[in-house]
This record gives C-alpha cells, sequence and structure tokens, in this order.
C-alpha cells in the first residue's frame, strides 16, 4: 500500500486505486502509478467541472495502454475502504491460479464450462 500527494510517482507501480476525489486531476494522476493490467476504481456522487479540462491530459500509452481499466462504483463510503484496507492488510490473501500450456488451452475452457474452476485459470503462451 502506498499513499501520497497527486502528483507524486509511488516507489513501485500499484495494483490497484482508489479514488474518492470530487476533482478530475487525480484520476488522470493515478494513472500514471498504475501497473499494466491495474485497475483504478472511482468513488465519487459527482466530479466536478472546475478541472474537468485536466482529462485533456490524458495520454494513451502512458496512461491507459497495457489493459489498465478503469471502473467507476456508486455508494462506498471512506469509512467502507479505510475498514476494507485495514481488514485486507491482516487477511493473509492468496489467489489461487492454475496454470495451462496453450496446447491445454480447451481443457481449461471444458473445466470452465463445467464449472470445475478454483481460483483463476492462466493460459502460458
Amino acid at each position: 500500500m502506498w499513499g501520497g500527494d497527486t502528483e507524486e510517482i509511488s516507489p513501485v507501480q500499484v495494483d490497484s486505486i482508489i479514488d474518492t476525489t470530487p476533482a478530475w486531476k487525480p484520476v488522470v494522476e493515478a494513472l500514471r502509478n498504475l501497473r499494466p493490467g491495474g485497475r483504478l476504481v472511482i468513488n465519487a456522487i459527482r466530479k466536478e467541472d472546475r478541472d474537468r479540462e485536466y482529462l485533456l491530459n490524458l495520454d494513451y500509452t502512458e496512461h491507459l495502454w497495457l489493459e489498465k481499466e478503469i471502473k467507476s462504483v456508486a455508494n462506498v463510503a471512506r469509512r467502507d475502504i479505510a475498514e476494507f484496507l485495514d481488514l485486507a492488510s491482516r487477511i493473509p490473501i492468496r489467489p489461487e491460479v492454475q496454470e495451462f500450456e496453450l496446447r491445454e488451452a480447451n481443457r481449461a475452457l471444458a473445466e470452465l464450462k463445467e464449472g470445475r474452476i478454483r481460483g483463476a485459470k492462466v493460459l502460458r503462451i
């Protein structure tokens, strides 16, 4: 976990970021700190128009390239986020991943279809 000023660069790119501000600048700046494949969650009842033009600073290769994801949610309070992060830091969350060689793709798809899933299935190319 890392916390810093809007324009600071985190020591390492992070997997996920939650934005609870009413401004657009933190959204654009947060995307710079997001790793490829990471998710930015925007939780705000509304965004102000005051800095909307800051969105023009979005650069595809710097901010969005490599499957970065932006998701909006509603009705999540700061307290909810703080409680979740506290809980998550105390629970040893260990995702289960099952890798398949590309030649085993049909087997992986069959297991997915049959509901025999535990964790994530990943094709290794």
